[in-house]
């Protein structure tokens, strides 16, 4: 059975962490009094501003400065700072039992992906695939704000999930009706993780996917993966959001490869819906039930992702 946190309020404490990564500690600094203007309470983990490379400092750091915050009982909302390679890498220094008897609320997509499936599959906790503290901006349009207070801070069902109106409206590929929780993310991530203890299960799932910066045919190949490995053998569902800044290669465009590749498998398809590393960002409960009508192109949640 999913595992809700406490709703999210104005007031609370934010706890904010770096799992991946380095981001500069500028920016981060400027986030936090972003964050903090909208009525927040903010603490900081000790390797937040860690760096080693291409890496926010060790793996035992990163995943210890994320315990503290489960740990911690002031804080309600556990925002990475960004994503970035190496997120995988702390995976074998967390404890799922302590994060599903101490349920907080964790944030994110990218690479953080593969944290938020592990953790609903190994505790049992409702997820947010939705912002990160490197969103928390002037800039970053209201829907995404209204989208990620909307999911963190009520725990009103149903929710029916619509693009905005910048955007086509999500489309039908596949009919059918597919209900199951909601898995998945970014297409290299969950990639990334096959073979491993920490392999995401598809099995009776509605299935979000979505990329960034990977030309179509490196695309092609991931998702060959992942139907080789069987991952879209069992899955209720599938939800394909956007690839964004994704080259055509060879004459083939990502609506190419959905048409030639994901429609094919006969899965309920809906395509087009914001997510991820797109402008506009629709907040997705990973582990909460979901009803996706592909002949309406539709997706209803029906399981909040707090309670």
């Amino acid at each position: 059975m999913a595992v809700q946190s406490p709703a999210l309020r104005r007031g609370d404490t934010v706890g904010i962490v770096t799992l991946g990564s380095p981001l500069d500690a500028g920016v981060i600094r400027e986030r936090i009094r972003y964050l903090e203007g909208m009525g927040f309470r903010v603490v900081v983990g000790r390797h937040v501003f860690d760096q080693n490379g291409f890496l926010a400092g060790s793996e035992e750091g990163r995943a210890a400065d994320l315990m503290a915050m489960f740990a911690d009982p002031n804080v309600r909302l556990i925002l990475p700072s960004r994503g970035g390679v190496g997120v995988e890498g702390i995976l074998p220094y967390l404890d799922f039992g302590v994060i599903r008897s101490r349920p907080k609320l964790i944030s994110g997509y990218s690479d953080i992906t593969v944290l938020l499936n592990a953790i609903s599959q190994f505790s049992g906790l409702v997820t947010l695939h939705s912002l990160m503290l490197i969103d928390f901006k002037p800039e970053t349009p209201a829907y995404n704000f209204n989208q990620f207070f909307a999911a963190a801070s009520s725990s009103d069902v149903p929710r029916s999930i619509a693009n905005p109106p910048e955007m086509a409206p999500m489309r039908g590929r596949v009919p059918g009706n597919a209900f199951g929780p909601l898995a998945g993310g970014n297409l290299t991530s969950l990639v990334g993780t096959l073979g491993t203890p920490y392999e995401i299960d598809t099995r009776g799932k509605v299935l979000l996917l979505e990329e960034t910066h990977e030309p179509i045919n490196t695309v092609y190949r991931y998702l060959e993966q992942m139907k080789l490995a069987g991952k879209f053998d069992g899955v209720a569902g599938i939800v394909m959001g956007e690839c964004t800044n994704c080259a055509d290669a060879y004459g083939k465009s990502y609506e190419d490869l959905i048409e030639d590749f994901m429609v094919p498998l006969g899965k309920p398809l809906v395509t087009g819906i914001a997510s991820g590393h797109g402008t506009y960002k629709a907040a997705l409960p990973i582990g909460a039930f979901a009803n996706l009508d592909a002949s309406s192109g539709s997706l209803v949640l029906m399981e909040p992702a707090v309670g």
